[in-house]
């Protein structure tokens, strides 16, 4: 076997000594009194790290937890099986392409192997990978539901719309349509509220930024690829602030009499000089800006005061 000395770990402490009397029986060609030295875990083939976790997987079960032996069989089986955590992370080669660190997968991965190693029954005479694979896969499919989300919701939501979708797609399946809150919630026996809230919070799965292209749909409608997602984006629309001043002039305006309404017409409508403005009505150019100050600070008055 490569990198796999048949060295025996020295006894130290009351365990090793009760078991150094006995006799054991013999586990993959090596003794169960016994751990083979391993200087690179992670190098051993796959079909002799298969024998040699057996063989660790039996002898950490008669170690004592918290022993130098204990800890050496415990870190030699994750090295030796780390192997599996990357084998189940390549499932999910999507979302680690999407943005997630594979990195991070493999470390919470691993952690899926360290609680299989720990439960382990060699008694029950099943393979290991058997099952620390769904051990594995659980913890990552747990860090994809808590650390994915683009919105933080509670996990009740983030369960909720599991829920929802499958009813969503079943229920689709059936009617032919596209269900209705009503028909959702008599088929998973929630409230119609309880059921909005969840479909609200699964807006918060992903987003997406302004910057991105559209999807087919809205390109489709758009009649040109690649548009970005901000220019479907709502704006404040200036003309919405004009209105609201016409809405509160409007009244101000019709309180002028005649010839102040005459003089704010001629200035702002037709863009006439006060000069011009002064001809038209027989007045000087001063009495025009005078008349024009008064009138402008009255309706400013009105409008500030509405």
């Amino acid at each position: 076997m490569s990198h796999v000395a048949a060295a025996t770990i020295p006894a130290q402490g009351t365990a090793l000594d009760a078991l150094a009397g006995a006799e054991p029986a013999a586990v993959g060609g090596y003794r169960a009194g016994t751990l083979p030295q391993i200087d690179n875990a992670r190098e051993v083939a796959p079909a002799d790290a298969r024998e040699l976790s057996r063989l660790f997987l039996v002898r950490l079960r008669e170690l004592e937890e918290g022993t130098r032996e204990y800890q050496y069989a415990r870190n030699i089986l994750i090295e030796m099986n780390i192997s599996l955590v990357r084998f189940a992370a390549r499932r999910f080669a999507t979302r680690i392409n999407a943005g997630i660190e594979i990195e991070d997968v493999i470390q919470v991965g691993t952690i899926g192997l360290i609680k299989a190693i720990d439960r382990f029954d060699p008694e029950r005479e099943v393979e290991f990978s058997t099952l620390a694979l769904p051990y594995i896969t659980g913890e990552i499919k747990r860090y994809f539901r808590d650390t994915t989300w683009a919105v933080h919701v509670p996990r009740r939501l983030q369960e909720l719309r599991v829920e929802l979708a499958k009813c969503q797609e079943t229920l689709a399946e059936v009617l032919g349509r596209a269900p209705s809150v009503k028909e959702i919630a008599e088929q998973l026996e929630l409230s119609e509220e309880d059921v909005i809230e969840g479909l609200v919070a699964a807006n918060g799965y992903s987003s997406a930024s302004i910057d991105s292209a559209t999807g087919a749909t809205e390109r489709m409608v758009a009649r040109r690829e690649g548009r970005p997602l901000s220019d479907t984006v709502g704006d404040v629309d200036p003309a919405m602030v004009l209105f609201e001043d016409f809405h509160t002039l409007a009244p101000l305006l019709r309180e002028l009499d005649e010839r102040d309404r005459k003089i704010l017409r001629m200035r702002f409508t037709q863009e006439m000089t006060q000069s011009e403005i002064g001809a038209e009505l027989g007045i000087s150019q001063m009495q025009v800006s005078r008349l024009l100050t008064r009138i402008l600070t009255h309706l400013r008055r009105g409008m500030l005061a509405a």
